[in-house]
């Protein structure tokens, strides 16, 4: 007995000593600690489907912080609902050692709603609970278990997670409990790393090790992109008590307008009548959609409604119609009950909102998505327009929704489109402006700014700015004019044709530099480029011109008398495979001005790795030649 109880404490002791030495960070692989502030010694998924409308899924997640900046995997997050339930949960922390520090249970965690800053109404809550660390490194071992009924949004796999974070060993199961039940799987960028795969009876694993980190570079396209992940899909789901058998995204439109839509189009017959008033004497289908657009502008707000179904099935209209307000799918399912009471028709459309663009995978049909607007047809094209929105034009949608293949549904099934797209000289500013030099340097003039696409976009909002933040902005914005004082401004939106104009009068002490009996300017006042991308002496990753745009700009400097110029910059001409520059600077002797032009137009485009240094050495020369300074020297 002496002797098995002797053995016993050995085994116990054995079985700590080895749990402590798994998780010590002295001995850690140079190439997971390299460019990375955390490695994430195991993360591991198994998933169990049981059925369409029941699944459950394990998470173990052990990481390294190596610094500071590895801290977010301190702070624990773990997000429940009605339908996804939380069945076990804690969380260990490990010193360098491996010796246990503290033991965070369910309990410990904080319990509250998960409002994003925009849902008034939701009924997701997040365990939220921050760990504060003493020294570095540390070992945190995150550990949960879900039960949900929801299968529509199956767990993706990041093999990847951030990011400068290396991955020891990465583990994703899934187990399903017969062959109907067996998940479509998409494999993305699986080629920069190794690992297996392996398909058992009922059960898909993939396997993967010792990946290493990679840093973001400026330029570089989405994580997303470049990550090796996997999305799953069922071809027969359940989103909260609601089924539906999707084999494409004709399946997926259809069942959409049946299941999330059907019935909630109707309005009670005085706003049917109001809708037809308004649109009297009006034939045109696209005038009568921009008048019932700006009605719903005019007549209610945006907030949003993530309350079980109601995260993916619209307010009803006829309650939209009565409280004036709703989320993106209430008021764009209005908005499509209003144009339908006057004869438009328009298709309810869900899309990636957000200024990265992000498409829908026209060959894989999973629920995505996390903002509606509508598609109306009109003459072999579609007007796009977001019903949240109280500002924009009609037709214009901005850089939230731009570029990007979306889900349009229709009554016969769903089908994928690209929304409007604003490309290169799309996106459009011309300046013209006039000032004049002095004898002590200063200057005074005006400028007149318009603006196209998502140029337009970026500045028209200046409209509804208070005059502070309207100063502000143009402090900022024409920051190289050292002392800047704006005497007046004034704006004109043109919501028809898609312009933006502004006036400024301005002024501003020593623009200019005095070296003795000589004065130096830059002749680019108002709109000097200086932007040079980082230097990388191995670059990684291609890089990316998101939209591209087309500057213009033309000046006249009037010069101090007493004057004469002693040096000019030359004109200016480069093309390139990202865009061109061209400058020309004429004097005018007899007017004693200068006549200033200049355009740069970027390409939007993905482009290799290899021609990085071509674009960035492209960037040196314009923001040099926009800095070029003209010499004047006392006659």
């Amino acid at each position: 007995m002496r002797l098995f109880a002797i053995l016993s404490t050995l085994v116990l002791c054995f079985t700590s000593l080895a749990q402590e030495t798994s998780y010590q960070s002295l001995l850690l692989d140079k190439s997971l600690t390299d460019n990375s502030n955390a490695i994430v010694r195991l993360d591991e998924m198994k998933i169990n489907l049981l059925a369409t409308n029941k699944m459950t899924y394990v998470v173990k997640q052990v990481t390294t912080v190596l610094n500071k900046d590895g801290n977010s995997f301190a702070t624990n997050r773990l997000a429940y609902d009605k339908e996804q339930k939380i069945k076990s949960l804690d969380v260990f922390v490990y010193d360098k050692l491996g010796k246990e520090l503290d033991h965070i249970k369910k309990k410990d965690f904080k319990d509250i709603s998960a409002v994003d800053g925009f849902s008034l109404y939701t009924d997701d809550r997040l365990l939220v609970n921050n760990y504060i660390p003493t020294s570095y490194p540390y070992t945190i071992s995150f550990n949960y278990t879900i039960e949900t009924s929801d299968t529509g949004f199956f767990p993706p796999w990041y093999f990847l997670s951030n990011y400068k974070v290396s991955v020891e060993k990465s583990y994703y199961s899934i187990t399903f409990a017969n062959e109907e039940l067996k998940p479509e799987i998409k494999e993305f960028n699986l080629e920069s790393i190794t690992v297996s795969k392996k398909e058992e009876r009922r059960k898909i694993v993939y396997e993967a090790s010792n990946i290493q980190a990679i840093k973001s570079e400026s330029l570089g396209p989405a994580f997303r992109d470049v990550v090796p992940r996997l999305k799953v899909r069922l071809n027969t789901f359940n989103l909260k008590g609601e089924e539906a058998q999707v084999k494409d995204w004709k399946d997926m439109g259809a069942w959409m307008n049946n299941a999330l839509l059907k019935d909630r189009a109707v309005l009670d017959v005085a706003t049917i009548a109001k809708a037809k008033d308004l649109v009297a004497g009006v034939d045109d289908a696209l005038e009568k959609a921009k008048i019932i657009y700006k009605y719903v502008q005019d007549n209610t707000r945006y907030i949003s409604v993530q309350i079980g179904i109601g995260g993916w099935k619209p307010i009803r209209a006829i309650d939209v119609d009565r409280v004036k307000y709703g989320d993106c799918k209430g008021l764009s399912n209005y908005t499509y009950a209003l144009l339908k009471a006057v004869d438009v028709p328009s298709y309810y459309t869900v899309i990636h909102a957000g200024n990265r663009q992000v498409d829908f995978d026209a060959d894989f049909a999973a629920l995505q998505g996390n903002h509606a607007i509508l598609a109306i047809p009109y003459n072999d094209k579609y007007y796009w327009i977001d019903c949240t929105s109280q500002v924009h034009p009609f037709g214009f949608v901005g850089d939230f929704t731009d570029d990007r293949k979306a889900l349009v549904v229709k009554p016969e099934g769903g089908e994928i489109v690209n929304t409007v797209a604003y490309i290169n000289e799309d996106n459009y500013q011309f300046i013209k402006a006039e000032y004049t030099l002095n004898s002590s340097g200063d200057i005074s003039g005006n400028a007149t700014i318009s603006t196209k696409g998502i140029q337009y976009d970026n500045r028209f909002k200046l409209e509804r700015a208070s005059e502070d933040d309207v100063l502000k902005h143009y402090k900022s914005y024409w920051s190289a004019i050292n002392n800047l004082k704006v005497d007046k401004y004034s704006f004109e939106n043109d919501r028809d044709k898609v312009i933006f104009k502004e006036k400024v009068d301005l002024q501003a002490t020593n623009y200019a530099s005095m070296s003795g009996n000589r004065i130096l300017f830059a002749v680019n006042a108002f709109n000097n480029n200086g932007y040079v991308p980082d230097r990388y002496r191995n670059r990684k990753l291609s890089f990316e011109i998101q939209r591209g745009y087309l500057d213009e700009d033309e000046f006249v400097i009037q010069l101090p008398e007493g004057f004469t110029i002693e040096a000019i910059p030359t004109e200016k001409s480069i093309d390139t495979d990202f865009g061109t520059y061209q400058v020309f600077i004429e004097e005018d002797k007899e007017a004693n001005s200068i006549s200033y032009k200049r355009k740069l137009l970027l390409k939007k485009g993905v482009y290799p790795k290899e021609k990085y240094a071509d674009y960035r050495n492209f960037r040196k020369q314009t923001a040099r030649a926009d800095n070029a300074q003209i010499v004047l020297v006392k006659k």
